[in-house]
């Protein structure tokens, strides 16, 4: 391997540093929640905007920061977000209230806006079609193992240290991360900027995080409550005058004629499928392990070790299987396997071993090892380099709505489950409408009952609507195989579908540097 190609891949494996610390820090705070409604004497509504400041200043600005990185550079805007969220890491740290702690957590969202789809987007300049699923691989790998990390890292620093080392841990991988993309990463951006569409900067915006809270409240209080379709019709509202605005404007944000290949489009619904499914299974599983096996948060998370197993293992044959078979039979291979894993999840009783769980959540990490850097291959296919930014951003952008949905959808169907095998009709009308809340307060009003029998049906209740929820998942992802073995081009048909979308003179893999 060249020189050259040494440094390139150096700088993806720094990016890879930054999709690690990103997709930790979505998860670990989970772990800290408790302690935090403790230390910081914080309210229920301030934990919820603890963990959703994060997720709408992520869905908000992830649009704009592509258009950044394109009309300034990506690697100084990655420079940037790194020393944006090692202080944000600081101030949350050492935050002394609740409102400084959102605050922070609001800026570690901006960091991370800037993060995720710059990685992506750099793994589409710096590598041609042949190298580029491999790069794409290592770089999602980096963000997938880091999701069922988070509980482990984050329970550990709990239990040696003080709360704010959960946050405080970011900025040694930050100073890494950062001295890496200094020195390796070759500076690219788009030759000739357009003008900044700033209305469609706010419209974006806006429709973005008008979806992404919805979603959020649908998870919280249910898909019936006014707080959570309001923000969803509006965010609709105005996402369809952002495609209006973007269709007449001379210089669109987002340029719609992409949606033309079928490439990007399936590319991205995969990926986006893919992240529906993943992030209800990190949603359900730590709460039945710990729930119904009784372990703790930070064993809770070893035991989701298996999917990052299965999603390494994956994603290292992945880009050979593109080049032989195509991106539409990896994808549609990878969504077999996952499905298959969640169809022998729904196997789980409420005294399962920890062998099948182990089982199948490793067939489900390989299955989504194979189907990320190929989806995202296809997707990024039909991007123009020097437009790769906002053309990454998109992807991103619609991945987190996926993932935003998908925890509020599939956590429904698991909560309907619930409550509709709970046996409360002995109980209290409180006590009964404490247990059907949720299954961890379920525990808690039988153990304080001494009640087994209360117990047991809280725990089975819960392994209902677990087995639902999967079921439901091996559905979509069954479906969605059978759809992009039909409807996504293979690698045959995908490079001729992206030409058209390539700035003149640019040719396959080029690159500013």
């Amino acid at each position: 391997m060249s020189r050259l190609g040494d440094r390139r891949w150096w700088a993806i494996g720094a990016l890879a540093l930054t999709g690690m610390v990103v997709g930790l820090d979505t998860t670990v705070l989970n772990i800290a929640l408790p302690t935090l409604a403790t230390e910081l004497r914080a309210s229920t509504s301030a934990l919820q905007w603890m963990a959703d400041a994060y997720n709408l200043v992520l869905a908000a600005f992830m649009l704009p920061a592509g258009l950044l990185g394109d009309r300034y550079g990506r690697k100084r805007m990655v420079l940037a977000a790194l020393v944006v969220f090692s202080a944000a890491s600081v101030l949350c740290a050492y935050a002394g209230s609740p409102g400084v702690l959102i605050i922070g957590r609001g800026a570690l969202g901006l960091g991370g806006a800037f993060l995720i789809p710059l990685t992506i987007s750099v793994v589409r300049v710096l590598f041609d079609e042949d190298e580029r699923p491999r790069a794409l691989a290592v770089a999602m790998a980096a963000q997938g193992v880091s999701f069922p990390l988070g509980p482990i890292v984050g329970g550990r620093l709990l239990h040696d240290f003080w709360w704010g080392s959960v946050f405080l841990i970011n900025v040694p991988v930050c100073v890494a991360a950062f001295i890496g993309v200094a020195f390796l990463l070759p500076e690219s951006r788009e030759p000739d900027p357009r003008p900044v569409d700033l209305l469609g900067i706010v419209l974006s915006a806006l429709a973005l995080s008008g979806l992404t809270y919805g979603c959020i409240e649908a998870g919280e209080k249910g898909w019936g409550s006014p707080a959570a379709w309001s923000p969803i019709v509006a965010g609709v509202v105005i996402g369809l005058l952002f495609v209006r605005w973007e269709g007449r404007t001379a210089h669109p944000l987002i340029d719609l004629k992409v949606f033309r290949s079928r490439a990007f489009n399936w590319g991205v619904l995969m990926a986006t499928v893919m992240s529906f499914t993943m992030f209800g299974a990190l949603f359900a599983m730590p709460q039945y392990f710990q729930a119904v096996t009784g372990t703790d948060a930070q064993g809770s998370g070893i035991r989701l070790l298996p999917i990052v197993v299965g999603l390494l293992a994956g994603a290292g044959p992945a880009d050979r299987l593109v080049k032989r078979f195509g991106s539409n039979v990896t994808v549609a291979f990878g969504l077999v396997l996952l499905a298959a894993g969640m169809v022998a999840g729904t196997a789980t009783g409420v005294d399962s071993g920890y062998l099948l769980s182990g089982a199948w959540l490793t067939v489900a990490g390989l299955g989504m090892g194979l189907v990320f850097p190929a989806a995202m291959d296809s997707a990024l296919a039909a991007l123009s380099a020097e437009r790769s930014g906002i053309g990454s951003s998109l992807i991103q952008a619609l991945r987190q709505v996926g993932a935003t949905i998908g925890v509020a959808v599939l956590g429904t169907i698991l909560s309907a489950g619930y409550r509709g095998r709970l046996d409360t009709v002995s109980l209290p009308a409180p006590l009964g409408a404490t247990v059907r809340k949720n299954v961890q307060a379920g525990v808690a009003v039988a153990r304080d009952l001494r009640s087994a029998a209360l117990l047991h049906s809280v725990r089975d209740a819960f392994v209902h609507g677990l087995v639902l929820m999967l079921a439901v998942s091996a559905g979509i992802a069954a479906v969605a195989a059978i759809l992009a073995l039909i409807f996504m081009p293979g690698r045959e048909r995908r490079s001729s579908l992206s030409r058209p979308w390539e700035v003149t003179g640019s040719a396959p893999g080029s690159r500013r540097v």
